[in-house]
């Protein structure tokens, strides 16, 4: 099977599914598909926050654990507000919002689980150096639960592995032959690297522009959120995978994305005034 017909295969499986459950991102208005329930990936994730609390060696550094608080908190408040404002629905209502700080040196990571479970690693510490600079982090990671990322990501993995597993049936088992002939998940591997990882690339670009939004509304300074972006560049010393490997946009991408956007996010959204 040719890979334009396996793509329209695939765009065309499980169509009733794909119209009755699009919706659109909050901000960016792109149009989402979410077939998964978002209160059952909350508590799968809530439950699953638990247990690294208890696996991970917590950081005693209390005073930056205390400073992530502090920035959580107001991008919760400048979420909440803006979206109050603007006379839409709060995309965080049920959202039960908490942070940590894990003592890996070598890991220099952050994430945000959906409905707000947030952990930062002290190996990016060495990235953001300031407060601008690790709330620039921190709104990235809480832009892909605000816009529900992980349910996008959960509904497409489901409609994708839905769809392949009908086209085996429909098409007399060619998928599953072509993996035989191959020794390999040939079908998967192009799966991913012509339809999920470009679409993780869009959401991850899209968290760059909703964070540094996140971080404006809550009177931070992003122009921080580049240099952050230069000193990571630095610091993979040129090991990052090609681009169309990977789940995340190059750094030079990145960099050169956020500048294009920096001043429209300064002019549009300042910082808001909350009594």
């Amino acid at each position: 099977m040719n890979r334009r017909k396996f793509l329209s295969y695939m765009s065309c499986g499980c169509g009733s599914l794909l119209l009755s459950s699009c919706t659109t991102a909050p901000i960016t208005d792109r149009k989402q598909l979410k077939i998964v329930s978002e209160a059952k990936l909350n508590a799968q994730a809530a439950a699953i926050y638990e247990k690294i609390k208890e696996k991970e060696k917590m950081s005693d550094d209390t005073k930056t654990l205390n400073e992530i608080k502090e920035i959580g908190k107001k991008m919760e408040n400048s979420i909440s507000e803006y979206f109050y404002r603007a006379g839409l629905e709060d995309p965080t209502l049920n959202f039960e919002w908490e942070y940590i700080l894990i003592d890996r040196k070598k890991v220099r990571n952050a994430w945000c689980m959906p409905g707000g479970k947030i952990a930062v690693y002290t190996g990016i510490l060495e990235a953001t150096k300031n407060t601008d600079g690790l709330a620039a982090v921190m709104g990235h990671e809480i832009a892909h639960a605000v816009a529900k990322h992980s349910v996008e990501r959960a509904s497409r993995a489901t409609l994708v592995n839905t769809s392949a597993q009908l086209i085996d049936i429909f098409s007399g088992g060619k998928l599953s032959q072509v993996n035989r002939t191959t020794g390999m998940n040939t079908v998967g591997l192009i799966t991913q690297i012509g339809l999920l990882n470009p679409f993780n690339r869009q959401q991850e670009s899209e968290a760059d522009y909703l964070g540094m939004i996140f971080s404006s509304l809550s009177g931070y300074d992003i122009r921080e959120t580049v240099k952050i972006w230069e000193r990571m560049r630095e610091l993979n010393k040129g090991k990052e995978p090609p681009e169309f490997m990977s789940t995340h946009p190059s750094s030079n991408n990145r960099i050169k994305d956020l500048n294009e956007k920096m001043n429209g996010v300064i002019l549009d959204y300042p910082p808001l005034d909350i009594s």
